[in-house]
Order: C-alpha cells, then structure tokens, then sequence
C-alpha cells in the first residue's frame, strides 16, 4: 500500500501566535472577561499564565470549573476594571 504525500505543506500558522498587549498584563488573580465568540462571553479570574503569555488558564465564575485558553484560539481576554 503505498504512503501518502502531502507536498508543499503551507507552515504558516491559521492565527497570529504573538499575543495582544492585554494578554501580556495579565497575572494571577486579575479579574477577567473571555469573549469566545460575538455574543458568547464569560468572566473569571486568573489561575495561571504561561511565560510567554500565550495561554491562561481562567478559573470561571459561578462554579463552571477552569479554562485554558491559547492565543492561537482566537479568544478575546481583557481585565476587567476593579
């Protein structure tokens, strides 16, 4: 049986992997609003973020467990004012 090719394989990645000014200043604890699609969006805090600032994991309101998000989702995350 013979193996298939995939030939001139685009690399570039389907998202921008670089994240937004608003992901870079978050930190622990930093009340947040995740907006997941127009009209989809949820609240939380902060649990963790990578050292790069590329993905966050966000403990969500109301029980609903965490999350982890990644920049390359395409998820809106900005704090929250106190």
């Amino acid at each position: 049986m013979a193996k298939r090719r995939i030939i001139n394989v685009n690399t570039a990645p389907l998202r921008r992997i670089e994240p937004d000014h608003h992901w870079r200043s978050l930190r622990q604890g930093d009340r947040v609003s995740i907006t997941l699609a127009p009209g989809f969006e949820s609240a939380g805090v902060v649990d963790a973020v990578t050292v790069d600032s590329t993905a966050v994991w966000v403990e969500l309101d109301g029980g609903r467990g965490r999350t982890l998000v990644h920049v390359s989702d395409g998820v809106a995350i900005v704090p929250k004012d106190a």
